[in-house]
């Protein structure tokens, strides 16, 4: 039997830690109109990185996880999000999908001119 992970993990995970619905993150694709999305925002995500000795290296970004179900196509690197709980708009970095609907937008600070 397969497993409905959008329906079973994803769309609960957004209920119970999702950011607020009044004040939903808003993403700027390359190609279309900003639009609210629903997340899970993490200002002070921390990896671990396994260098070659074996020694950890951490790294701490902001981070936010999506259902890539929302959007029409996957979300870019250079692609802007707005986070209105911290009042600030991060440029994604990388996009992280699982396999399983869910990815990790990794983000820095957007740098105004």
């Amino acid at each position: 039997m397969a497993i409905d992970w959008d329906a079973v993990v994803l769309g609960p995970t957004i209920e119970v830690f999702g950011e607020d619905q009044d004040k939903r993150p808003v993403y700027t694709a390359s190609d279309a109109p900003p639009a609210e999305i629903d997340g899970v925002f993490d200002e002070a995500y921390r990896e671990v990185d396994l260098i070659d000795t074996g020694v950890g290296a951490n790294t701490v970004m902001p981070v936010l996880g999506v259902r890539l179900v929302q959007f029409s196509r996957p979300p870019r690197q250079g692609e802007l999000i707005y986070i209105p709980k911290v009042d600030k708009t991060y440029v994604i970095k990388d996009v992280r999908p699982d396999g399983h609907g869910w990815a990790k937008l990794m983000l820095g600070v957007k740098k105004t001119p």
